[in-house]
């Protein structure tokens, strides 16, 4: 299947990624993506984004060359209590706000079990994605935090960057997947590029998908349409902000 809308991408403006906006834009137009999610990192990573960065995204035009640009961040977990990085007034333009555990500003990376921190960010009003979340050392439970998701209208992601850069992850991912499945919660299946190349390319996390029979109807970012219809359904707008 064609995943249209990429929800997980970064720019220069993470200096351990490499291209600019312009860049991503012409590779995703190549790739015959409808859009993609500009996320970078929050500033708490050592490399991530000034909150300016974020605060002045309306900067960056909706379409470039025909491909759709939401605006977005990919927030960085900081402790078990799941505060993260970026400001309410800040995530309130967002169209994606992703959230991820990154070991360098997580201050509980020693902790055995992590769900509380993702039970509270499944809980945050204005976060919609929980990210690459299949690390083995950063253990949760499932079930729960899954079922917080359903109750909650969050996605879960499946991270095709995962199955080359974090290999211990996969059979955890299967998991999540499995789990997702069963309760009928919405994922998005991302390429987390780092380098315009990267764009659009799923296809270690669809053929994950296609062995356990994933229904395609619950990958939300299948296309711009689906993925807008989600969020319009539990109140959010996407491009309300930046015209």
């Amino acid at each position: 299947m064609n995943i249209l809308l990429d929800t997980h991408t970064h720019t220069i403006a993470s200096t351990h990624a490499y291209s600019t906006v312009m860049e991503m834009a012409a590779q995703a137009k190549k790739s015959g993506l409808e859009a993609i999610a500009i996320t970078d990192h929050g500033p708490a990573i050592p490399d991530g984004a000034h909150p300016w960065h974020f605060q002045n995204l309306k900067a960056v035009p909706r379409e470039i060359d025909g491909v759709k640009i939401l605006y977005g961040a990919e927030l960085n977990i900081l402790d078990l209590e799941g505060n993260v990085d970026l400001e309410d007034a800040v995530l309130k333009n967002l169209d994606v706000v992703n959230a991820s555990i990154h070991k360098p500003c997580y201050k509980d990376f020693e902790a055995e079990d992590h769900t509380s921190a993702y039970l509270k960010v499944v809980s945050h009003p204005l976060v919609d994605v929980i990210c690459h979340s299949g690390s083995p050392r950063f253990s949760y439970d499932y079930e729960r935090v899954i079922e917080m998701a359903k109750k909650n209208n969050k996605l879960i992601e499946i991270n095709n960057h995962s199955f080359y850069v974090r290999k211990a992850s996969i059979p955890n991912c299967k998991k999540i997947a499995e789990i997702c499945k069963e309760k009928g919660v919405g994922i998005v299946v991302s390429s987390d590029a780092h380098i315009a190349f990267e764009l659009g390319e799923y296809s270690d996390a669809l053929d994950m998908l296609k062995e356990i029979s994933f229904p395609e109807k619950l990958i939300m970012n299948r296309s711009l349409n689906a993925f807008e219809e989600f969020m319009n359904n539990k109140g959010k707008k996407l491009f309300q902000w930046g015209y």
